[in-house]
């Protein structure tokens, strides 16, 4: 039986492809997500929500969602290397509890620490707000067809096997590393398939903080003899706990009783504690070739897998699905051009490259005493000699480890050079930055957060449509800009800003922002066709983008 016409089909109901769904349903676009399992997180595999997609979650209106989803908001969420809980403590990196810590001065909002049990559930919430979404658990997806004009897949009811043909414009695999969408769409992946294997175990044990002398840490790393060996997190400030035995490049299969013994090694002691799961994984650096086929896309997991060291996975899949979605939207409405879901991959792509490889390098600064083994001083008790060895290691990890721990221009300094629907203004490329950001509001970058009065943010204008941001008094004049777009359907609203800091800031007469709140254009007036204007920010035109291969994508990061 054939069901009904959704614009958009989604596979996989993970915090992608949930976030897709309700992004399409928030701009009124029909979709439907498909998810086999049913939509329980027996194993988070992430826990923290970045700095961008908080500024997401504050433009969908759920941060007040995200903050009482269920973590500990109370809980210090210090990082520390110790040799174990009950042993000795080489250094810290002290942070607030998400109650205390304060956003930078360059956004809105801060990050928060919600594993995906606690916001994979935040996610179907704000889906289900939506009365254009509709959301289809214990369904898996057998296979599809792009007919041209269309895509038809073949589900299944993993309950009753009956299958069913679901018809869409568009199909998008949010559906994981082994994501069965690009696999049957032949794109190939690149990069390092094996760094290590690991094993997460996912252990309950209520008081655990009393039965060490450590200060409370959301994450601790454990160094022994033959280096960095395990990591500690704690998954809901409470009484869960993820315990990480990081392998090497061999496989191998860990017993339950291998497990408990790894764990009261890294505690120091025997102590009593319920494991909840276990699960073997790989640590991969991989980046998919292409990020569409057709009328079917990619997004998240199935686009790029990285190690989780820094916390960049699932943040970089939605601004995979954010980037997306307002694209996909302006196709299913009409006024997107031909050229716009091609920008998808190319502005997307070399940003997954980027953060896969510094999650790499992350990885192998946390895994580096492995190689550069510890003085075994630092493991020999008390006394001088090995008191000034601990302290001496300590101090370099720590300040080795800083690139991780502070990583906002990763989060926020990502551009689009380059992209067909971006119009450059000439001006050079800023560097890359990773532990510091500098906002700017050059072509191809995130529009910058400047306080507009008490709790407005300039970045709550953005959204739904093209916003042209126009500074100071006796603006230039708009009304040509607003013709072109009008004349072609697309959305455009005209915002007038008084605020001094705020033209210090953008640089520029009149800024033009696209719904994903990206600058698509900046200058002083508005040019004299503003039509070209128009049809390149919509795709409708090829824009004067080079062609860049993949190659040269992974070269240049």
């Amino acid at each position: 039986m054939a069901s009904a016409f959704p614009s958009v089909l989604v596979v996989g109901g993970g915090p992608v492809g949930l976030a897709l769904a309700g992004d399409l349903g928030w701009r009124g676009v029909h979709c439907t997500l498909i998810e086999k399992g049913d939509g329980t997180v027996g194993q988070p595999k992430m826990d923290m929500v970045g700095i961008r997609s908080m500024e997401f979650c504050r433009r969908w209106g759920i941060v007040d969602w995200v903050e009482a989803a269920g973590y500990n908001r109370d809980y210090p969420q210090d990082c520390a290397w110790v040799t174990s809980l009950n042993g000795y403590e080489f250094g810290r990196e002290y942070f607030a509890s998400p109650s205390q810590e304060q956003p930078t001065a360059h956004s809105p909002q801060k990050r928060e620490r919600c594993p995906q049990n606690f916001f994979d559930p935040v996610l179907q919430r704000f889906a289900r707000r939506s009365p254009t979404v509709s959301l289809q658990f214990d369904t898996e997806l057998v296979g599809f067809e792009d007919k041209g004009d269309r895509v038809e897949a073949t589900v299944r009811d993993v309950r009753t096997g009956e299958t069913r043909t679901i018809r869409a414009s568009y199909l998008v695999g949010c559906d994981g590393g082994a994501s069965q969408v690009r696999q049957s769409l032949g794109i190939d992946m690149v990069g390092d398939a094996v760094l290590t294997y690991t094993t997460n175990i996912i252990f309950r044990c209520d008081g655990l903080g009393q039965l060490h002398d450590k200060k409370p840490g959301y994450r601790f790393i454990f160094i022994g003899p033959e280096g960095t060996w395990a990591t500690l997190v704690a998954i809901n400030g409470r009484d869960q706990w993820r315990f990480s035995l990081i392998g090497d490049a061999q496989r191998r299969t860990l017993t339950e009783a291998e497990a408990r013994a790894a764990i009261v090694r890294a505690v120091g002691k025997p102590f009593e504690f319920e494991i909840l799961s276990m699960l073997p994984w790989v640590r991969r650096q991989l980046v998919a070739r292409h990020y569409r086929k057709g009328r079917a896309f990619i997004a998240g997991d199935a686009a790029h897998l990285t190690s989780p060291t820094g916390g960049f996975g699932m943040n970089t899949g939605l601004l995979d699905a954010v980037n997306l979605s307002w694209k996909l939207a302006a196709a299913v409405q009409g006024w997107g051009g031909e050229h716009l879901l091609d920008s998808y991959e190319i502005e997307q792509l070399p940003v997954a490259v980027r953060n896969v490889g510094e999650a790499t390098e992350n990885l192998r600064r946390m895994l580096s005493p492995r190689i550069l083994r510890p003085d075994p001083r630092v493991f020999e008790g008390e006394g001088p000699e090995a008191d000034a060895a601990r302290l001496e290691y300590g101090e370099r990890y720590t300040e080795m480890m800083r690139r991780e721990w502070f990583s906002v221009g990763v989060h926020l300094g990502y551009v689009y050079e380059g992209s067909p629907i971006v119009v450059p203004d000439g001006t050079p490329r800023p560097p890359l930055q990773t532990s510091t950001y500098t906002p700017t509001s050059r072509p191809g970058s995130r529009a910058p957060h400047v306080w507009l009065g008490e709790g407005k943010s300039i970045l709550d204008l953005f959204g739904k449509g093209f916003v042209l941001l126009r500074f100071g008094e006796g603006a230039p004049g708009v009304e040509a800009l607003e013709r072109a777009a009008a004349k072609v359907g697309m959305p455009l609203r005209v915002v007038d800003i008084a605020d001094e800091a705020a033209a210090r800031l953008y640089e520029r007469r009149l800024v033009l922002v696209r719904p994903d709140g990206q600058v698509a254009w900046r200058g002083d007036a508005i040019p004299e066709d503003a039509a070209t204007l128009v049809d390149t920010v919509r795709g409708a035109i090829a824009g004067v983008a080079p062609e860049v291969s993949f190659e040269a994508v992974i070269a240049e990061a």
